[in-house]
């Protein structure tokens, strides 16, 4: 009986086998045909050995293993011993790769936490953008199982390439450096996130910001509250709008159920789906104010949220202090995982610092033999285990030059394709023109009918900074950043050529006339402005056909003028008149010698006030006089059934009148100009870009090193052995006894005193200048905490909350000033025992203070 039972038990272990070779090999076939798959890579990019690298210039730290980190990988070792043992089903850990010298390192020592010297990498963004721009993406040999190696940042970013590994490990080094909790993911996502596909993606540049719902007022329920007004609207236009938007969202939503057919026939089945090995980062909230814990892509450096269906699960993390093995069931991705890493349960750790064992084993029978093997052993692991510290990184100090972080793109140059889009990004200083970023957007998926254009410039003297063109309407805009020298915000054109349609907005603050906006065509112009004393915010001039020529000073020659037929402004309320005297709007007609004025509307009145003047003609003239006459004026009082028969206060305001429209006429002249003088300045700088160089960029400036190196070859020919003097902390007073080269014991002496009593004078005023900046400070804390109390519930909850951070402030430098202070203090001894000593070793008196 014994006998059949153990041929059967054999019989079905060779089935088993036979079904995992099987399995293995379907996956094995998988595999070869999906390593063949198209992944992103730019095509311009050529392949790279990576056993061909020179690793003969690193540092010890990469080829040997020092003890610390011996026992770490006997600890590793012992760690996923029991780990396979106990989770048999799942895939071996990703713990120790060899790195570029073939030398086994624990994945957390290769975690380098670093913080560059640059504004844009103190935030998570700019570090994600850095990465993902600044290396070349190399998929996995294996889409199914981790890489057999992991190398040093350093290396990684001196050969501007790597798998996500690599680029996990560059980033969260970044990260950490920065002050975020971030750590390393080994897990699985999707083939479009592991291939870096995302030309079924929309643009990030093209994604619409959510929408905040507004919070609906609450009803109060008390009967005594006053109703609101009845909303005075046509229920049956809403009731066609909604079926007008209904119709409108239906044919859009069917268009993209097309596209999407389209895009299914595109995107096969993946075969490997839920086995694709990936590596991205974990940022956990709490540090640097981070509300919610999220994932990066370091591929692309976007963002996602824990709850993405692209994620399909995880198997560990691990930063630069400990290694968590994931015990949470993946079924349904990583939308169900809790990341709090201090739940044993959820998460195991390897340096747990416990001590209680790692887990029992949970057959007796197995239990009695470990417990026969060398139970003394186990126990000494433990406690190795209990009180190990993770070893500091081998990896050299991370360091991206000023002249490596400003090239960012590989080769200069990045091409990103999205669904219907197609992105570019350049090296800054590379174009001439200073382009930077291109967005192309498409009609189609096959990216063929080009329907608009959106570039991004950096370092322009012309601020130009962005610029739309609508390829079907052939519109042009142009955005500036403030500085511009004609103050010009927006541009809006279809050519530079004058009196064709231009849309031109201006930053308001920098002119002195207040103007916002310009729109002009061949026969009007519209002025808009904001903030004007006499509260003008439009003017409107119509132009007839072109006549004769006029020559304006300040301008080119020989301008042919436009007729201008009428001139229209509009203003705002003047509360400091009465309605019926403040002027709303008025019209020159020029043509017609008529001037239309409209006032503002009183209160409880529907009608408003008016005045229509008509000038005299040539022949009821008397000379420069104008006769008035009671048929030259109409008037219209709102509220009054007596007409105005004083003429004189009506002749006074035609006359008036009369001369603010030859100023009018003036200043019509001036914008046309002036919208002539923009075009051809546009025009010249369009036609020879100027970039701006930083004089603290000497690679760049050019002119800037020439003038430096001329100043010092000048400074030498002048002062020579000035440089030497300027180094002699004794050349002060040595001057006082001659420059003597042979001193007195006694003049020795005295240059000595001298020399003490002014170091000592320098350290005692710089401790007086930091108390008094101490004192002073502590008194204006004194002073905002009193105020602060005084008002504090007068406050707003923004003003609160900006009062406590220049609050912060103070206090924070405060604190500074008290460590200088003390630090001062406490070196000022040291430092002038250090003079002394400095000072009987000077060769110059060294024989005569050998005995002082």
């Amino acid at each position: 009986m014994e006998v059949l039972e153990e041929k059967e038990e054999e019989e079905q272990r060779e089935e088993e086998e036979l079904k995992a070779l099987e399995v293995n090999n379907k996956l094995q076939d998988v595999e070869t045909k999906v390593s063949m798959e198209q992944v992103c890579v730019p095509s311009d990019v050529p392949d790279f050995d990576w056993s061909s690298i020179d690793t003969s210039q690193l540092l010890s730290s990469y080829k040997t293993n020092s003890v610390k980190e011996k026992k770490l990988l006997h600890i590793a070792d012992h760690f996923l011993q029991q780990y396979t043992h106990l989770c048999p089903d799942r895939k071996p850990l990703f713990l120790h790769p060899v790195n570029e010298c073939g030398v086994e390192k624990f994945v957390s020592t290769t975690v380098r936490p670093t913080l560059l010297p640059y504004t844009e990498l103190y935030h998570w963004d700019g570090c994600a953008s850095f990465v993902s721009d600044y290396l070349t993406m190399e998929p996995l040999k294996s889409p199914i199982a981790p890489p057999s190696s992991l190398y040093s940042p350093t290396t990684i970013l001196k050969y501007r390439r790597g798998n996500c590994f690599d680029f996990s490990v560059l980033l969260c080094s970044m990260l950490i450096g920065a002050g975020y909790d971030a750590y390393c993911v080994h897990g699985y996502a999707t083939r479009k996130i592991c291939t870096l596909d995302e030309t079924l993606e929309l643009c990030p540049l093209l994604r619409k910001p959510q929408e905040v719902p507004k919070e609906e007022m609450k009803k109060s329920s008390n009967k005594y509250r006053v109703k609101p007004p009845p909303e005075l609207q046509s229920k049956f236009e809403l009731q066609q709008e909604a079926k007008k938007k209904a119709e409108t969202e239906a044919a859009q939503k069917n268009k993209e159920r097309e596209e999407e057919v389209t895009e299914g026939e595109k995107l096969k089945r993946d075969p490997l789906y839920g086995l694709r090995v990936h590596a991205w980062v974990l940022v956990l909230s709490g540090k640097r104010e981070v509300p919610e814990t999220f994932f990066i892509n370091p591929f692309t450096g976007n963002s996602h949220s824990t709850m993405d269906e692209h994620f399909l699960g995880i198997e560990s993390v691990w930063n630069h202090r400990n290694y968590w093995v994931n015990m949470q069931d993946c079924w349904n991705g990583c939308k169900d995982l809790i990341f709090d890493l201090s739940d044993a349960i959820r998460w195991e750790v390897m340096l747990s610092g416990s001590n209680k064992p790692f887990q029992l084993l949970p057959d007796a029978e197995e239990e009695k033999e470990l417990s026969d093997r060398d139970m003394d052993d186990t126990q000494e692991k433990e406690e190795e285990d209990m009180s190990f510290d993770m070893p500091p990184s081998w990896v050299a100090p991370i360091q991206i030059t000023p002249r490596e972080f400003g090239t960012r793109c590989s080769q200069g140059r990045k091409v990103i394709l999205y669904k219907k889009a197609k992105l570019e990004k350049w090296a800054p200083y590379l174009n001439e023109s200073g382009l930077v970023k291109r967005l192309t957007i498409y009609a189609d998926l096959d990216r063929t009918e080009v329907v608009e254009v959106r570039e991004w410039f950096k370092n322009r003297e012309d601020m130009l900074d962005m610029r739309e063109v609508n390829k079907q309407t052939q519109l042009t805009t142009d955005y500036f950043s403030p500085g511009h020298l004609l103050s010009l915000k927006a541009h809006t054109y279809m050519s530079l050529e004058s009196e064709t349609e231009h849309t031109m907005e201006f930053y308001n603050e920098a002119r002195v006339d207040g103007l916002q906006k310009r729109v002009e065509n061949a026969k009007e112009m519209t002025e808009y402005f904001v903030g004007r004393d006499d509260f003008l915010h439009v003017r409107h001039m119509e132009f007839g056909k072109r006549g004769k020529k006029i020559h304006l000073a300040g301008t080119r020659t020989d301008i042919s003028s436009r007729p201008i037929v009428q001139i229209k402004e509009c203003f705002h309320r003047n509360l400091e008149k009465p309605a019926d005297e403040d002027v709303a709007e008025r019209i020159f007609l020029i043509t017609e010698e008529t001037i239309h004025l409209t006032y503002h509307l009183k209160d409880k009145y529907i009608t408003a006030s008016k005045k229509d003047f008509f000038k005299a003609a040539e022949g009821d003239r008397k000379g420069n006089e104008t006769i008035m006459t009671p048929e030259m004026c109409i008037t219209y009082q709102a509220g009054s059934s007596e007409e105005d028969k004083k003429l004189l206060h009506l002749y006074k305001l035609l006359q008036e009148l009369t001369e603010e429209e030859k100023q009018l006429k003036q200043q019509v002249r001036q914008s046309e100009a002036e919208v002539l003088n923009i075009l051809k300045i546009r025009e010249n700088e369009e036609t020879a870009v100027k970039l701006s160089v930083s004089i603290y960029n000497t690679e760049r400036n050019e002119k800037r090193r020439q003038q430096y190196e001329a100043m010092k070859h000048t400074m030498k020919d002048e002062l020579p052995g000035q440089e030497e003097q300027d180094l002699d902390y004794l050349a002060p007073f040595l001057i006082r006894i001659g420059h003597r080269e042979k001193m007195t014991k006694g003049q020795a002496l005295r240059v000595r005193d001298d020399c003490l009593a002014d170091f000592k004078h320098r350290l005692v005023d710089k401790a007086n200048i930091i108390q008094a900046r101490f004192e002073k400070a502590v008194e204006e804390l004194q002073k905002k905490d009193q105020w602060f109390q005084e008002n504090q519930n007068q406050l707003s909850a923004e003003e609160e909350d900006d009062f406590l951070a220049r609050y912060s402030e103070t206090t924070f430098h405060i604190h500074i000033l008290a460590l200088r202070l003390k630090r001062e203090k406490q070196m000022a001894p040291q430092k002038y025992r250090a003079l002394e000593e400095k000072l009987r070793e000077d060769p110059r008196l060294a024989e005569h203070l050998s005995h002082a």
